[in-house]
């Protein structure tokens, strides 16, 4: 329906304007931003770019997109309008990337950027074993998409490129997860080995064999190491023997605590409030949405009455300014709940620490308190945003 009255516009457009391409291209803006609002809402998990442009008394349109819907979309209702222009669209990935359109990260924690430069603002990050995809290249950094859909630019030594067969049989290898905050992986068994590199929470390695003490393993650029057996265990023996509850939710957040802020972290190395919430889900098996404003669409709501009464250990607290009648609803810090007597909740706000919305509390955090606009539940629900890691493996 949305279409069709931009079609009927459109065409009264082409009429008024006759050979004026100045209002014929603002008619085209309006078809492709109709088409972004559908497809493409939110930039941070979709790309949409798409301008038009006179040259010559030519219709020109460039940009890019990732979506294929949208991009024949856009096709399909230019050529319903009989828009007679010259397509210089890029539909992400093209030829560009070539034939290595994935890849995995081969650090222990990949820093992924806003844009393709090392001084660029830290949008996320990526740990050791991550799969990614490849949609676009510049210079030495590759457009990469996360396994949440978050996309950004991440820098050419802190990825190995896969074509489709090495990506499925690296995502199909027997892996080991690692398990605690930091760690080592080591050339050897012995007491004073080398290091091959650093490791930490959540990371994962191709399981190449195993000892009483050690996990041989394989890097994803084929460097190959050992793990100690008491920092780390089979991926797939976690997976199955993991059993999400409040009580691991509370676990994993307060094994965290102490750990440094840092934008943009989703790492033991530093963290922020979405990233905090981002880990301890991902250690209950879950990959949940990046940034707060996309966690709080996610999951159930709890809460409406914004009194605390209805809210269970692991729910996720909101916090921001309301909307009003010129500006929408901003969201801006989360932090889990857990649910005791003592109204504690804990987030990374400078480091993660448990504060209390029990103005009683010593460690009562009234400016939160102040900004709270509510919360969802994430346990127990099921939600396209919330992926369960036990669902996708095939066991």
């Amino acid at each position: 329906m949305k279409f069709q009255k931009l079609a009927i516009i459109f065409s009264l457009l082409i009429y008024i304007s006759c050979s004026n391409n100045g209002i014929l291209i603002t008619g085209l803006e309006g078809v492709s931003k109709s088409i972004k609002e559908q497809y493409a809402p939110d930039k941070r998990v979709a790309i949409f770019d798409i301008n038009f442009d006179n040259s010559d008394d030519k219709i020109i349109a460039t940009g890019m997109t990732n979506s294929k819907e949208a991009y024949q979309k856009l096709v399909d209702s230019l050529q319903s309008l009989d828009v007679s222009y010259i397509n210089n669209i890029r539909v992400l990935p093209d030829t560009i990337v070539g034939n290595k359109m994935f890849a995995v990260a081969r650090n222990s924690v990949i820093n992924i950027r806003s844009a393709p430069k090392h001084s660029a603002e830290l949008g996320t990050q990526g740990l050791l074993g991550m799969s990614l995809k490849i949609l676009d290249k510049a210079g030495d950094f590759y457009r990469i998409q996360t396994p949440d859909n978050y996309i950004s630019w991440v820098d050419k030594g802190g990825i190995q490129k896969m074509n489709k067969g090495e990506f499925d049989t690296w995502n199909a290898s027997k892996k080991i997860i690692f398990t605690k905050n930091f760690g080592y992986v080591y050339n050897s068994k012995q007491q004073n080995a080398a290091i091959v590199s650093d490791i930490t929470l959540g990371g994962l390695l191709k399981y190449l064999s195993e000892d009483a003490s050690f996990y041989e393993v394989k890097y994803p650029d084929n460097r190959t190491g050992f793990v100690k057996k008491s920092e780390a265990v089979v991926y797939e023996n976690w997976l199955k023997n993991l059993q999400p509850s409040k009580e691991n939710v509370e676990k994993v957040a307060k094994k965290l605590e102490g750990f440094p802020y840092l934008w943009g972290g989703t790492s033991s190395k530093g963290i922020d409030c979405s990233g905090f919430t981002k880990m301890v889900y991902l250690m209950n098996g879950f990959v949940i949405p990046r940034d707060a404003s996309q966690q709080i669409n996610a999951g159930k709501q709890v809460d409406e009455k914004l009194n605390f009464e209805n809210l269970e250990k692991g729910d996720l607290l909101f916090f921001g300014t309301e909307a009003t009648e010129t500006k929408k609803r901003r969201v801006v810090h989360v932090g889990i709940w857990l649910g005791n007597n003592k109204q504690e909740f804990i987030h990374a706000s400078g480091n993660v620490h448990i504060s209390s919305m029990d103005s009683l509390q010593p460690h009562f955090n009234a400016f939160n308190k102040n900004r709270y606009l509510g919360s969802k539940r994430y346990l127990g629900i099921k939600d396209k945003e919330i992926i369960n890691l036990k669902e996708e493996f095939k066991f």
